[in-house]
């Protein structure tokens, strides 16, 4: 045909056949990447949408203004759920409901310490959660320090007899938190271990990078069969009071009055939103953060950006003029602090065979308010590869690098990710994380407006990418390993 057309005809139609061809390789090519050119256009708007204004701070401020610290099983907790409905139902979700966590409250009421001798002056101290109280009458002892946990276990047995046992260990500060690993193992059993050596109570050196006078709180447990101490927390400050105390030489004899147990069951909810898919609504990209925090701030960081970030991130996708392909899940996860209830509640509801793989993937925001600068994924199907790095791509221009192999599931995806749904990680700047974690300085003056619209544009990109694409990431049922955390003590606490 072209040979019967005149000169300036041949030109226009070998453009008009060559465009055709070039369309036709694209199509293919996009069909091939599982993404096509309209998912990572809409992205591309989403990025655009979150960086000029997400309204992630106006959240955090509303949480921590209006409901303010949120301790499991407080009067606060019922408030921050109520809270979290009306959030969901104000910014637009298809679907709003809970699902009930049942957990042991446990109870702070008091705690101070001070040393007696010799040089007697007032510690700042925080009972670590789920410790017991020091009873009717405050405990008086001497002091022993250790360097480590590994040197409180490894003391002669029967050493620390009607003795405070004191562990000194430093955290690291790091950009990625991975400090918090090593040093939170005292934490965590340093009260058991003392306790069988026959200490009369636990101190520790605050599980932070700061050198403000702020005691960090925290978990400790119980091993089966050892007699719950009381265990609480020095600021850092003054675990350098107290070690440089020690170090001349002289008995130093400190007081604890400590007033904190635990009660009765509490039955709380993790409130969930949903941005309904458009074809396979049953199938849902999950993302969230824990909506309790410990009642010493106001639980801005940790975690009412972490609510705020994947709220907003998929009210933007509701407002593009399509739902995704899938469902955006968004999870505002209970009691995370004292035990991880909230994500072990979700596991146990969803995470069955049959209903596991519905879970395309996971990430959750638990780091603070630090801007992201990396993104690594669990998802292993060689299918998936292309589409990962799509989203990578799609990520790039927030300045957040591409880790393959590095990052895992946050606290309350942890459970559900044991019995196989695939994760992504979003990596937050924690440099100055461990700073305010678990402290009274956790508060809204910490929050950046902008770090946090960067936050909303990367967790929009990846989890409308991730819905829209046309293959799955590796999600498939295995049967978990049993999950135990430190039997709490049984003692009530006082009305």
């Amino acid at each position: 045909m072209i040979e019967h057309m005149n000169g300036k005809m041949k030109k226009l139609a070998l453009a008009a056949m060559l465009a055709f061809t070039t369309i036709g390789a694209a199509q293919a090519e996009e069909k091939t990447d599982g993404l096509p050119l309209a998912a990572l256009e809409a992205a591309a708007k989403l990025r655009e949408m979150a960086l000029a204004g997400s309204g992630a701070y106006d959240v955090v401020e509303s949480l921590t203004t209006e409901v303010g610290p949120r301790m499991a099983g407080s009067e606060a907790d019922a408030r921050a759920v109520a809270w979290a409905k009306a959030k969901f139902e104000s910014f637009g979700f298809d679907k709003v409901y809970t699902e009930p966590v049942t957990f042991p409250k446990w109870v702070r009421e008091r705690e101070t310490a001070q040393v007696l001798s010799p040089f007697p002056q007032k510690l700042m101290i925080a009972a670590l959660g789920r410790s017991v109280g020091t009873g009717d009458a405050p405990v008086e002892a001497e002091v022993v320090q250790f360097a480590t946990l590994a040197d409180l276990e490894n003391a002669p047995e029967g050493s620390l007899i009607g003795k405070i046992a004191f562990v000194n260990n430093r955290m690291e500060r790091f950009k990625d938190g991975h400090g918090y690993g090593p040093a939170v193992a005292a934490r965590g059993r340093g009260a058991s271990v003392a306790s069988r050596q026959g200490a009369v109570a636990f101190l520790l050196r605050s599980i932070g990078t700061d050198s403000d006078r702020f005691p960090h709180t925290g978990m400790t447990g119980y091993e089966e069969g050892v007699k719950p101490i009381p265990a609480a927390a020095l600021s850092n400050p003054d675990a350098d009071l107290l070690a440089n105390m020690l170090k001349r030489g002289q008995p130093v004899k400190v007081q604890l009055d400590i007033d904190a147990a635990m009660a009765e069951e509490y039955e709380s909810a993790n409130v969930i939103g949903e941005i309904t898919g458009s074809e396979f609504p049953d199938e849902v990209v999950v993302i969230g953060g824990h909506l309790d925090s410990w009642d010493l701030g106001t639980g801005a960081i940790d975690d009412a950006a972490g609510v705020a970030i994947t709220m907003r991130a998929a009210a933007l996708i509701a407002q593009l003029p399509q739902r995704p392909k899938r469902t955006i899940r968004v999870v505002a996860f209970a009691n995370e602090e004292q035990g991880l209830f909230g994500g072990r509640a979700y596991a146990a509801a969803h995470g069955k065979p049959g209903e596991l793989e519905k879970h395309l993937i996971g990430a959750e925001s638990d780091f603070g308010a630090g801007r992201i600068y990396a993104f690594s994924t669990s998802a292993v199907p060689p299918e998936a590869e292309a589409v990962v790095r799509q989203i990578a791509q799609a990520l790039a221009p927030l300045d957040i690098e591409y880790t393959p192999g590095k990052g895992g599931p946050g606290p309350d995806l942890g459970p559900i990710s044991r019995t196989g749904m695939a994760w992504a990680a979003l990596q937050q700047d924690g440099t100055d994380y461990f700073d305010y974690h678990h402290t009274a300085n956790d508060t809204l003056d910490k929050v950046e407006a902008a770090a946090l619209d960067q936050n909303v544009a990367a967790y929009a990109v990846f989890a409308y990418l991730a819905a829209q694409s046309e293959v799955g990431f590796g999600s498939k049922y295995t049967e978990p390993k049993p999950f135990t955390f430190g039997a709490p003590p049984s003692k009530p606490a006082k009305k």
